[in-house]
């Protein structure tokens, strides 16, 4: 039964029942045409309807850009700190450029868009000097956390990266093939294989960079993996293992922190398919808008009902809903309701009202200084659970600080990229 978003006699229906033929084999599965560039996050359809409400100042794209352009993230004067040998142990300790590779990738992405979205090329080069800092360094990443990282933390490379060689035609070809490298050569191996028994975040993150991996290198292997492990894979990321019938997560008894990082990897890992015609958020009758709508629900205040969640290998075994977090909304809602609601006409309720609140957010910031919109409290769960996330049962170590601002640069993204677009935007898929 597929249910209209106009339809006000649904506004408060909470579980979304839609009718979807999906095959059962995975391998099935596959995209409508040849690998489209730019296709990752982002269209060159939807960085032009973004620049057209720029060019004309309209809400909330105005604010979310001036947002952008006044972050560090986005200045000319980052400079990257590449190491050869990083290291991420159990919450992130030791800390050995980690928190650099993180930072960078932000700032290379960030940087990307604003060049993509102004036409400045000083953005380009410096998004391209990042890029090929890492690139002509980096030979390993290692420790506990390894695949955690690279799965966080490359697909904004590889967003970075997609923009530039598609948009542009500044960046040389040997710079390319060294970012090419450095993806099947250090990166790939640490993640191909996933980390099954793991709280589903960490299948989660590497789902998302996999799927950016292969979108980038023209790699139909490499996607066609990351597409099978979503559907079917025997770990807690695969979508099937995440959530239950009624939207309840693997980590909702953990904390609400990493369940939202869960939810925004696995949409992420939907969005790139997306752009190359494999409709991933439609799985298990669209499952992830379940979760999406579960976990908002509980953030904005809401009961939800939960059940004891054994995870796979039964390693976790999370007996009620934590309220550790509750309420700190991860900048991640608004790409999933443009999905729902935009694309697909669907209720989403909860999801909605998350993401307006993370809208309500953009202007309120504005205009503030950097620094404190940058270390804002609100969003500082959040942005301490991306760098000390670990598979530990005890207390959780405090990470290294690294020296550099912490803020999180998606909150400005999401809404920029990803508010009202127009439903046309679905018919190109």
């Amino acid at each position: 039964m597929m249910i209209p978003a106009n339809s006000r006699s649904c506004l408060h229906c909470f579980f979304v029942v839609i009718s979807v033929f999906w095959p059962s084999d995975a391998s099935a599965i596959e995209p409508k045409h040849d690998f489209t560039h730019p296709g990752i996050a982002h269209s060159r359809a939807e960085i032009e309807f973004v620049k057209g409400k720029l060019a004309s100042s309209e809400q909330p794209w105005a604010s979310a850009w001036q947002r952008l352009t006044e972050s560090s993230y986005a200045s000319l004067d980052w400079k990257p700190e590449p190491r050869a040998h990083v290291e991420r142990g159990p919450s992130n300790n030791p800390n050995i450029g980690s928190s650099e590779f993180t930072q960078d990738g932000t700032a290379a992405y960030t940087l990307a868009l604003r060049w993509a979205l102004s036409g400045d090329e000083r953005y380009a080069q410096k998004s391209a000097e990042v890029i090929g800092a890492w690139s002509t360094t980096l030979k390993s990443i290692s420790n506990h956390d390894a695949r955690l990282l690279i799965g966080m933390d490359g697909q904004k490379y590889c967003n970075a990266a997609e923009l530039l060689k598609h948009t542009w035609d500044g960046w040389p070809e040997e710079q390319q093939a060294q970012f090419r490298s450095m993806a099947r050569e250090v990166w790939y191996p640490v993640i191909k294989d996933f980390y099954p028994s793991a709280n589903g975040n960490w299948d989660a993150s590497m789902l998302q960079t996999m799927i950016a991996m292969g979108i980038f290198l023209d790699d139909r292997e490499m996607f066609d993996r990351a597409v099978r492990y979503f559907l079917k894979g025997e770990g807690n990321g695969a979508i099937t293992n995440y959530f239950n019938e009624f939207g309840e997560c693997q980590e909702s008894g953990r904390d609400q922190a990493h369940t939202q990082m869960g939810l925004e990897f696995l949409a992420n890992t939907c969005e790139f398919a997306w752009a190359q015609g494999v409709d991933l958020y439609a799985a298990d009758d669209n499952r992830l808008l379940l979760g999406f709508e579960y976990t908002a629900k509980y953030n904005l205040g809401f009961d939800v009902p939960y059940e004891p969640f054994v995870s796979f290998e039964r390693r976790y075994h999370y007996k009620s809903i934590s309220d550790n977090g509750r309420g700190s909304l991860r900048s991640m809602y608004e790409k999933v309701y443009n999905h729902y609601h935009n694309r697909k006409g669907l209720v989403a309720e909860f999801t909605e009202q998350a993401a307006m609140k993370n809208r309500e957010r953009v202007f309120q910031e504005q205009g503030r200084g950097r620094e404190s919109r940058e270390t804002d409290s609100r969003n500082s769960e959040q942005r301490n659970s991306e760098q000390r996330d670990s598979e530990q049962q005890g207390p959780e170590r405090r990470r290294r600080s690294g020296g550099r601002s912490r803020g999180q640069g998606s909150l400005y993204w999401d809404t920029l990229m990803f508010a009202n677009q127009p439903a046309s935007f679905a018919d190109e898929q």
